[in-house]
């Protein structure tokens, strides 16, 4: 499936609606975190998320590949670099890096995704354009995070900290593009493998982490389910969708938005101050998009 992209008006909203999940839950998650320990609760959002998905998809025949092309060796690859990578890697790392340098490292899949897309993916050569947008995108989301984007935490161990968080980033990056490349399948299939091979990874390390699961209470079940059933499992149907019709590039334009649904649902629920480098950031982070974006831009407002 490595056709030029489908960018739609509904590619769009797909991508706004996952910006905006995304940058709410980490909301949600500080909620949670209030009821059980953070394994826990990672495990309890993506076994809840893997569950239900499993479901639906037994429930729709259970059936991965809707022709008789397979690659299971991908697919396996994929569902392991899109889930259970990036959380090993993102859960170790944070314990010698800054919060700062981990939201940078997640904007950075933008940037890694594009020389992965145009060497792997005919549909999705770098232009002069598109790497120039996605260069102003990410000095923008720097710009939003502040001085600390690059900060040192001063642990001994931060540089192998640091490049576990890039790894994630990869690990998010080439699952995105290497889903392109897969054959005809059921994206509620790709989506429960992701989950299910991620779960099998998260729940043994919140056991090895914290021993047996805590009792949330009723409030801590309700927002762990939550996690679970929006910026999990909807959200993670949606991300396979958008990969596998839009293309991973356009894909990426989500970790640009998450930062700033963050920093604004932050000031909006919680009280928290917006930044003063806020609309100059925006700024460049929409001017980013529309470079890298011009020709997709250009047909949706034409109609063609």
């Amino acid at each position: 499936m490595t056709q030029t992209p489908d960018i739609t008006g509904k590619s769009w909203a797909m991508i706004a609606t996952l910006g905006f999940v995304w940058g709410g839950t980490f909301l949600v998650q500080a909620m949670a975190l209030e009821t059980a320990p953070p394994f826990w609760v990672a495990a309890g959002r993506i076994g809840f998320a893997a569950l239900l998905t499993a479901l639906v998809w037994r429930v729709r025949g259970g059936r991965m590949f809707t022709t008789e092309d397979t690659d299971w060796p991908t697919l396996t690859l994929v569902a392991g670099l899109s889930a259970a990578a990036p959380f090993m890697l993102i859960a170790w790392g944070q314990q010698y890096v800054t919060s700062s340098f981990t939201g940078v490292s997640m904007a950075a899949v933008a940037l890694i995704v594009l020389p992965l897309a145009h060497f792997l993916l005919p549909g999705e050569r770098m232009t002069w354009r598109k790497t120039l947008g996605f260069g102003i995108g990410f000095a923008g989301i720097v710009l939003l995070i502040g001085p600390g984007a690059f900060a040192s935490s001063g642990a001994g161990m931060e540089p192998l900290g640091r490049l576990a968080c890039l790894s994630a980033a990869g690990c998010y990056a080439t699952s995105s593009v290497l889903m392109r490349r897969l054959p005809p399948l059921d994206p509620v299939g790709l989506s429960a493998a992701t989950l299910l091979i991620g779960s099998a990874v998260v729940i043994p390390l919140a056991l090895l982490n914290h021993g047996l699961p805590p009792n949330p209470g009723g409030k801590g079940l309700m927002l762990i389910a939550l996690l679970g059933l929006v910026p999990t499992a909807a959200a993670n149907l949606l991300r396979i969708i958008v990969a596998r019709t839009a293309g991973p590039v356009f894909m990426s334009l989500t970790n640009y938005q998450v930062p700033i649904w963050s920093v604004l649902l932050g000031a909006l629920v919680l009280g928290e101050p917006l930044p003063p480098t806020l609309l100059w950031a925006l700024l460049m982070i929409l001017t980013g998009v529309a470079l890298s974006q011009y020709g997709a831009l250009r047909r949706l407002f034409s109609g063609r």
